[in-house]
């Protein structure tokens, strides 16, 4: 079946989400982060999607900037880091992400060609909103799906059934891509034509599913679209 909807995920898929930590580092006023960074980037994005699934699987829902809060305070904790001007500044950069260079290219081609595109993903209307501003890339979207509709994290099936109530399309024409290894073998198991946008070269998850197709980074998701 032809694909008709193209539909990312949207941190660390369509927005670095490590830019907010090199960002801050670079600033003179920080230099207690200048060598440990990435370090901290990466504890702040483990902790933030360790707490989504907590609070999933224990049914203590809270929005994704709360999630996003805590997973930084602790990430700062443990990279021996601390300070409100500090904190206050990764929050702010985080809520401005910049896109990856190649996104806006290629969701470009995919309008040109006709498909739907739309983001799914675990962050908040006001969050997706701002980030989607700061990278310029609204006109290039159809829709900005969140999993606040449903009240609870991906990899829960609900979040997925959100794009088929959106677009009146069946899962097979559906091209799902998340730079999550578990997130997209979660959407291959519920039946969407699935992209693992693998940019750090991790191993595959051990998961009953698996993404269909693995990339490095997005110039090729047109290709696969059909295009």
């Amino acid at each position: 079946m032809p694909i008709t909807t193209c539909v990312f995920d949207a941190y660390g898929t369509l927005f670095d989400v490590a830019a907010a930590a090199r960002m801050a580092a670079a600033l003179p006023e920080n230099s207690e982060i200048s060598e440990n960074w990435a370090k901290l980037a990466n504890d702040w994005r483990l902790k933030q999607l360790q707490y989504s699934w907590l609070r999933a699987i224990t049914d203590a829902h809270t929005d994704f900037w709360q999630v996003t809060q805590d997973g930084l305070d602790w990430a700062m904790e443990a990279n021996g880091v601390s300070g409100a001007r500090l904190r206050a500044e990764l929050l702010e950069l985080y809520w401005n992400l910049a896109a990856y260079p190649e996104v806006a290219k290629m969701l470009s081609a995919l309008k040109a060609a006709g498909l739907q595109t739309a983001i799914l993903s675990n962050g908040s209307p006001t969050m997706l909103d701002g980030a989607v501003s700061s990278a310029g890339i609204g006109q290039q979207l159809d829709a900005i799906l969140s999993v606040e509709t449903v009240g609870i994290f991906k990899p829960d099936r609900r979040i997925y059934d959100l794009v088929g109530t959106h677009f009146n399309c069946t899962a097979a024409e559906v091209l799902f891509v998340s730079s999550n290894g578990w997130d997209a073998a979660a959407a291959s198991g519920y039946g969407f034509v699935t992209v693992w946008v693998n940019r750090g070269g991790e191993p595959q998850d051990r998961l009953p599913w698996a993404p269909q197709h693995e990339l490095n980074d997005l110039t090729k998701i047109p290709a696969l679209a059909g295009i």
